[in-house]
């Protein structure tokens, strides 16, 4: 009995002393077992501080990396041509449900539109919805399908940069893209409308409603402060849309608000300010451009409007991949970072498709 104890202590030994020579090692193994003991991230936004901290950083990195300012100039481009298209479509439907609705859409739109804009932008949709609710019948259905499909134009150049900022392919077939870029025009015009109308409709809908309540002019004023947040979240929901629906990555779910559309939301209306206090108090753009310069002033703020827009979208991307590497999915330099939707266009790219398959 002796003998046997003698001899496990002898084989303890070396495990006791290798234990006491390497306790860095032994604690590294402890902290090991402690992570896989933790739980993973359920979502994009179930993130450690430090984690946070390098989605901002690799956020701005990226965005220069992926050119975002040459996108979002495209995307002005596009966003103009599809701007005219996009309301004669508006006017055409509504113009056949009441003669009155352009004129208020009308008031409405130039709610948000800044005041080096307004000169340039405001005239040529007034007369645009003009022409738009002359038509009746069957010219008026042709023409609103004709516009809707010049509308998309936007939701087009937004998808490819959006599957720029998530480094994938377009997979999907014409049949699929078709659909979606209608879809999402619709369903991003409505929001911001609904936006635009509940700035300008509102006030006497909550004037009603004091009235009713015997609260007088408090309903006015409570609406007068409570309908930004309201039109913020609005704006937030139609990003939240774009983000999800335009790259051809499959997320983990879909967010009614995500981070990247506050982000964008807060970045837009902080440079629209900034940019209409330059251009009242120090830009000279009529003094540079003459006659052009309410244009070009509106084409600079649509440019930094993208930028924002395709910041939150970088944002989102971000926090994607850092779930990726947080959960083992990916490597944090290996791309993509999340599986594709649809791989049925990328046959010439064998690769890529390999390297969707490790994702999914």
């Amino acid at each position: 009995m002796d003998e046997r104890d003698t001899r496990d202590r002898r084989q303890d030994l070396p495990q006791q002393r290798d234990r006491q020579q390497d306790p860095a090692g032994q604690q590294a193994t402890d902290e090991e077992k402690e992570r896989a003991g933790r739980a993973q991230p359920e979502s994009p936004t179930d993130l450690t501080k430090p984690s946070w901290k390098g989605v901002l950083k690799r956020t701005l990195k990226q965005f220069q990396t992926d050119n975002l300012t040459d996108w979002a100039a495209a995307l002005t481009y596009y966003g103009i041509l599809s701007l005219f298209p996009g309301l004669l479509a508006l006017a055409s439907g509504l113009g056949m449900l009441s003669k009155n609705a352009p004129g208020t859409v009308i008031k409405a739109i130039q709610q948000f539109l800044p005041p080096q804009a307004q000169p340039v932008i405001g005239p040529a949709i007034e007369k645009a919805l003009q022409n738009a609710s002359a038509g009746a019948g069957i010219f008026a259905i042709v023409g609103l399908l004709g516009a809707l499909w010049s509308a998309s134009g936007y939701i087009g150049a937004f998808m490819r940069a959006a599957n720029a900022i998530y480094d994938v392919p377009e997979g999907r077939p014409f049949w699929k893209t078709l659909p979606l870029r209608l879809g999402l025009t619709i369903l991003i015009g409505a929001l911001l409308v609904v936006s635009a109308l509940a700035v300008v409709l509102t006030g006497k809908l909550a004037e009603v409603v004091g009235r009713l309540l015997h609260v007088g002019n408090t309903a006015i004023l409570v609406w007068n402060i409570a309908k930004w947040p309201v039109v913020l979240v609005l704006i937030s929901l139609a990003f939240a849309l774009l983000y999800y629906l335009a790259p051809n990555a499959r997320h983990t779910g879909f967010r009614w608000i995500t981070p990247g559309g506050v982000l964008a939301v807060v970045v837009w209306v902080i440079a629209s300010g900034a940019f209409a206090l330059y251009v009242s108090n120090f830009g000279s753009y009529n003094k540079t451009y003459g006659a052009l310069g309410g244009a070009i002033a509106a084409l600079v703020w649509l440019w930094i409007s993208n930028i924002a827009i395709l910041l939150g979208a970088e944002f989102d991307a971000e926090l994607e991949r850092q779930r990726a590497i947080v959960t083992g999915l990916r490597p944090q330099d290996k791309e993509p970072y999340l599986p594709l939707r649809d791989d049925r266009k990328v046959d010439e790219h064998p690769q890529e498709k390999k390297n969707n398959k490790g994702l999914t």
